[in-house]
């Protein structure tokens, strides 16, 4: 009786530690941050001022979104509270006036996949500033680089936890030039470049997309500036090359007097009137030849009587001979 008692009191004094610890994990698993909103594994936080990273979530919270808030900098693990690892597979910090993003700040989200970081005001990025991010498929910097910050990303993007990134936006940036030192360490297949300050794309950026012609890029709303005798490479890229999906799209901006018209179309019309000039300079050569054969027709029917008179005696001799070789009683007569 008193040993069913104690197995009585050991299974009461289990079964309430393990309530206990239930609801422990379960009031972690629900617990949302003040002023944010969760629900489904996602934590929302929204035109809220009293943010501060490391932000305290749910550790199973899957997506996190932190938009326009006040965040300038981005410092190491901004997003692993008590280093812990997280389960995010998408961050979004869009607007929020990031002026700078320092090394392994997104350490401790190792499944994240999506990163969106647009519309903010970089003006630093450490070299250092992606890494841990090796399951990272698409990243956003859509308006957000400011001038250092463009000097800054191609450090950035060659690490080498960006190994798996696909998609990369850098459109609305006022860039010239693509901001990467190779695409060697990325599995890049889309490539954003759209409302960008692109005159033409040079012989660098040419040779590293022919390199992986896997890549698709994105280049509409830049202004192109349509002299065919600065474009003609970028040209013969568009025509020979499927990368660019939205080529048909590409517009000029400089000279004036071409501006809005597609800049396909501007070395086509070029080219076909080189053509055309080629033909008029031919025909006129032709008709000039032709004159110069008519006016001298009797010195050239002349000529052509010589040469005629020539060749028939030449052709007598050579007959002449032929007979005396054939017939050998011709040839004793000639000793």
């Amino acid at each position: 009786m008193e040993k069913n008692r104690k197995q009585l009191k050991s299974k009461r004094y289990h079964f309430t530690v393990g309530l206990m610890c239930l609801f422990l994990l379960s009031a972690d698993a629900y617990e949302c941050p003040y002023t944010c909103r969760c629900y489904d594994r996602s934590v929302i936080c929204v035109d809220s001022e009293e943010i501060k990273l490391p932000l305290k979530v749910p550790r199973m919270t899957q997506n996190l979104t932190i938009n326009r808030n006040n965040i300038s900098v981005l410092s190491d693990g901004a997003f692993s509270a008590n280093g812990t690892d997280m389960e995010l597979l998408a961050l979004s910090l869009e607007d929020n006036n990031i002026r700078e993003i320092k090394s392994c700040a997104f350490c401790g989200l190792p499944r994240l996949l999506s990163l969106e970081l647009s519309h903010n005001r970089l003006m630093a990025v450490d070299a250092g500033a992606f890494s841990g991010l090796g399951q990272l498929r698409n990243l956003y910097l859509s308006n957000t680089l400011m001038a250092p910050g463009v000097s800054h990303l191609p450090r950035a993007l060659s690490t080498a936890s960006l190994c798996n990134l696909q998609t990369l936006d850098l459109s609305g940036n006022r860039l010239k030039a693509i901001p990467l030192s190779g695409f060697g360490n990325l599995s890049l297949t889309t490539l954003i470049l759209t409302n960008n300050s692109f005159a033409t794309l040079d012989t660098r950026d040419l040779s590293m997309l022919n390199e992986f012609s896997e890549i698709s890029i994105y280049l509409s709303d830049n202004p192109f500036e349509c002299k065919c005798d600065k474009l003609k490479e970028f040209n013969d890229w568009l025509n020979n090359s499927t990368q660019c999906k939205d080529a048909d799209n590409l517009k000029c901006a400089q000279p004036k007097e071409k501006k809005d018209i597609y800049v396909l179309k501007v070395c086509r019309q070029q080219d076909l009137g080189s053509y055309v000039l080629l033909g008029i300079v031919l025909a006129l050569i032709g008709v000039v030849f032709l004159m110069v054969l008519y006016l001298n027709r009797r010195g050239i029917k002349r000529w052509l009587n010589n040469i005629r008179e020539a060749c028939r005696d030449q052709m007598e001799v050579y007959h002449y001979r032929y007979e005396q070789d054939s017939d050998p009683r011709l040839a004793n007569v000639a000793v």
